[in-house]
């Protein structure tokens, strides 16, 4: 069966190498079939959470803020598989990938028990450092983060060694990322 995926983008360089990553997730996950949704978060008007706990009322609009997240949470709603993309900033994701996460819980509380939907995900990270203890940050949070909201992990990627834009550029892990775009279906 096809999915649907989503990538929430949270590099504020369009053609970085966050971007390089999700190009090669995209022509894998597309070319078995897969039709593919991108928000490039830095370019679109969102606002941070204000935990006011006063979302979920209008389906069609569930924050109490009204900014881009209304074209993010009917895509969300229909997603299978949610990719979370980003550089790595203080062994973290970007704010803008935060920011946004953090809005989806306006679609928790649309669900009368407060029950997240569920979702497969997938990590894709550039990093400017290498190794399993660059990355132990990062992957401790998102396989947590998960296990927190009952999603299915899978896959993660982390590209260590890339700071400057086109660093990634012949990256063993552009690979990795169209295999595991191809691996959805």
């Amino acid at each position: 069966m096809k999915r649907k995926i989503v990538i929430l983008n949270g590099s504020p360089r369009l053609n970085g190498n966050t971007a390089a990553l999700i190009r090669e997730f995209v022509r894998g996950a597309e070319a078995a079939g897969n039709t593919v949704v991108r928000f490039d978060l830095d370019r679109m008007a969102i606002h941070g959470c204000k935990g006011c706990l006063g979302g979920g009322k209008n389906p069609d609009q569930p924050c109490v803020q009204k900014d881009d997240m209304d074209l993010i949470y009917p895509e969300y709603r229909s997603a299978d598989v949610l990719v979370l993309a980003s550089p790595m900033y203080y062994w973290g994701g970007s704010g803008q990938l935060k920011c946004a996460f953090d809005r989806l819980f306006a679609i928790t509380e649309s669900d009368p028990g407060w029950k997240t939907p569920h979702k497969k995900a997938i990590l894709l990270m550039a990093a400017e450092g290498t190794g399993k203890e660059n990355e132990a940050p990062v992957i401790d949070y998102y396989e947590s983060l998960l296990g927190f909201l009952g999603w299915e992990n899978l896959g993660s990627i982390v590209a260590g060694g890339v700071l400057k834009a086109g660093d990634i550029a012949g990256h063993p892990e552009l690979e990795k990322a169209f295999e595991l775009g191809k691996r959805i279906c």
